[in-house]
């Protein structure tokens, strides 16, 4: 009976004990997943902020986009070239971004 016992609660531990392993790295795979999305959010919405400061244009026809590596994407149009480059230039010079693709176009019956 003991030996039945000693081992249910060996087998019982062996299996809890890869449960806990495997429920750790879904933990850790999900909490940096979840850091590089509020990274990226945050990038896109400081960008956005520091446009709408600048009166470039609405938020509506500049949309921005941030990847998971820091890469920024704007597109929609713009009422100049002259904003196009500022807003350019805005997210170039935000944290943590390591690049800026534009696909903004000039539209001046905005």
């Amino acid at each position: 009976m003991k030996t039945t016992f000693a081992i249910t609660c060996l087998v019982f531990g062996t299996l809890l004990g890869s449960v806990a392993a495997v429920s750790a790295e879904d933990a850790d795979a999900v909490g940096s997943s979840t850091k590089v999305l509020v990274k990226d959010s945050a990038i896109t919405t400081e960008i956005k902020t520091k446009l709408a400061a600048e009166h470039l244009t609405s938020l509506g026809r500049i949309h921005v986009e941030t990847d998971s590596d820091g890469v920024v994407w704007l597109t929609g149009t713009a009422r100049s070239q002259e904003a196009i480059n500022k807003a350019v230039s805005l997210a170039q010079g935000t944290d943590h971004v390591r690049s800026v693709h534009s696909d903004l176009t000039v539209r001046q019956d905005d």
